[in-house]
C-alpha cells in the first residue's frame, strides 16, 4: 500500500488542469477560478478622500499649529470642495475628497465648534486620516492572479474597479454513481438488508461545494456487464466518473476489473484509516475520449475522509487553483492519547477547550462523526499521541 503522502503526490502529477474558458457575469462568478490575471484600470481610491467624519485642516506649521482653525465649506461624500487657505478647515464626511491645502483631517470627536471656528483637543499630525489616491489598487496592478478562486473578498474587490465581467475555468465535468444493490433511496421503505444511500448526497454536495458540476448515474447494479456499461457512458463527456462502493475485493465489487478492463488503474489501497480501499485512474469513454476515476469507498466516513483528504486537491489542482496542494491546516494540542497504528488515521474532533477531542464512536460507517466534528485530528503512522501532542488539524470550515 502507498502512504498518504505518496498517494497524494501521485494523485496531483496526474491532474490535468483545465483549458477551456468562458466568461461569466460577476454575480455569477462566485466560487469560479480565474482563467487569467484581472489588471485594474483605474486607481483605487481613484482620488484622496477622508478615512472618517471629521475636519480637513490646512495647518500652516505642524510644529506650533493654530488654536483654532476657520470652518470655511462642508464636503459631503460625492461632493467636491475648494481649497483651503491656512488656518482653514471643512467640514468633511467619511470618503468624501478632500479640498486641495488639506494635510491633515481631524475627526470629529476630537473637535469642539464655537461661532464658526474649529478648536481641536489633539494636537494634529501631518497627513493623518487622509486616504491617499491608489491605496487600495494601483492603476495598471495587477489585483488578482490567475488560478484565485473568487470567493466573497475577491468579488468585491473586482466589484471596487469596475469589472462586470470576468474569464474564469469551466467547471469540471464529474459523473457520480453508486454500487450496491443494498442501497435505496431516501423516501422509500427499507426492505431486509438495504439501506439508505448516504454516499449519493453527501458527495454531490463536496463535488457541488469544491465548484464541479455533478451528473448523477445513480446506483449500478453489482454486476461486471452493469458496471462497465455505465462506467463507459459515465465517460463519455464528463473529466471525472467517481464511484462509491465496489472498490474492494469481495466477489461484488466489480469496480476495480470493471475500470482495468476500461483503461487503467494507477492507485489502489492506500495506507489511511479510514478509506484504505481508494482507486484512481483513466477510463475510455463510450465515445472514445479518456475520463480520470477516481473509486471511493463505499463506506460513508471512509468516502468523507477519502474526499476531503485526497480529491479536494486533485480537483483544486484540475481547475487550476493556487495553492491546490497546500489544504488548510493548523496544529493543536490532543486531549486524548492514542497507540502507534500502521496506518495515518484522521479522527473525527471537535475543538474544546483550546485542544482536540474525538467523537466517541470513530467507525467507518458512522456518519454522526462526522457532523458532529469540526474537523479531522492526523495521527501519523507508526506514531503514539499523548495527551498533549501538537497534531495536524484540517478544519472542514477553513473560519475556522
Amino acid at each position: 500500500m502507498q502512504t498518504v503522502d505518496q498517494a497524494l503526490s501521485q494523485l496531483l502529477a496526474t491532474a490535468r488542469p483545465l483549458t477551456e474558458t468562458e466568461t461569466v457575469a460577476l454575480a455569477a462568478a462566485h466560487g469560479r477560478v480565474l482563467a487569467a490575471e484581472v489588471v485594474s484600470p483605474i486607481a483605487v481610491p481613484g482620488f484622496d478622500n477622508s478615512a472618517m467624519d471629521g475636519y480637513a485642516l490646512h495647518v500652516p506649521d505642524f510644529a506650533v499649529p493654530p488654536a483654532v482653525f476657520q470652518l470655511t465649506q462642508r464636503i459631503a461624500a460625492g461632493e467636491t470642495g475648494s481649497a483651503l487657505g491656512a488656518g482653514e478647515a471643512a467640514r468633511i464626511f467619511t470618503g468624501a475628497p478632500i479640498p486641495a491645502g488639506t494635510n491633515a483631517v481631524a475627526m470629529q470627536e476630537d473637535c469642539t465648534v464655537v461661532d464658526g471656528k474649529v478648536q481641536l483637543s489633539q494636537p494634529p499630525q501631518q497627513n493623518q486620516n487622509i486616504r491617499r489616491a491608489g491605496d487600495d489598487v494601483r492603476q495598471s496592478g495587477i489585483v488578482l492572479a490567475r488560478g484565485a478562486c473568487l470567493g466573497a473578498a475577491q468579488l468585491g474587490l473586482l466589484a471596487s474597479i469596475g469589472v462586470a465581467q470576468v474569464t474564469v475555468v469551466r467547471p469540471l465535468r464529474v459523473a457520480l454513481l453508486s454500487t450496491g444493490s443494498e442501497l435505496v433511496e431516501p423516501g422509500q421503505p427499507l426492505g431486509a438488508g438495504q439501506i439508505y444511500n448516504s454516499n449519493r448526497y453527501l458527495l454531490a454536495a463536496m463535488l457541488r461545494e469544491a465548484g464541479c458540476e455533478v451528473t448523477d448515474f445513480g446506483i449500478v447494479a453489482d454486476t461486471l456487464i452493469a458496471t462497465q456499461n455505465t462506467l463507459q457512458q459515465a465517460a463519455a463527456g464528463h473529466d471525472i466518473v467517481m464511484t462509491s462502493g465496489g472498490v474492494s475485493v469481495g466477489e461484488e465489487d466489480h469496480v476495480k476489473a470493471a475500470v482495468e478492463s476500461l483503461g487503467q488503474l494507477d492507485l489502489w489501497k492506500i495506507a489511511i484509516k479510514p478509506g484504505k480501499p481508494f482507486a484512481q485512474g483513466r477510463i475510455r469513454g463510450a465515445d472514445g475520449s479518456e475520463a480520470d476515476f477516481i473509486g471511493l469507498p463505499g463506506n460513508p466516513v471512509s468516502s468523507f475522509v477519502t474526499f476531503f483528504v485526497l480529491v479536494r486537491p486533485f480537483l483544486a489542482k484540475r481547475q487550476g487553483r493556487i495553492g491546490a496542494s497546500e489544504p488548510a491546516q493548523l496544529h493543536v494540542p490532543a486531549g486524548f492519547s492514542r497507540p502507534a497504528g500502521a496506518r495515518r488515521e484522521y479522527l473525527r474532533v471537535r475543538i474544546e477547550a483550546g485542544k482536540l477531542v474525538p467523537f466517541g464512536n470513530q467507525g467507518s460507517g458512522v456518519l454522526t462523526s462526522v457532523a458532529a466534528s469540526d474537523g479531522l485530528a492526523v495521527v501519523p503512522e507508526n506514531i503514539p499521541v499523548a495527551a498533549g501532542d501538537l497534531l495536524t488539524f484540517l478544519p472542514y470550515d477553513l473560519r475556522l
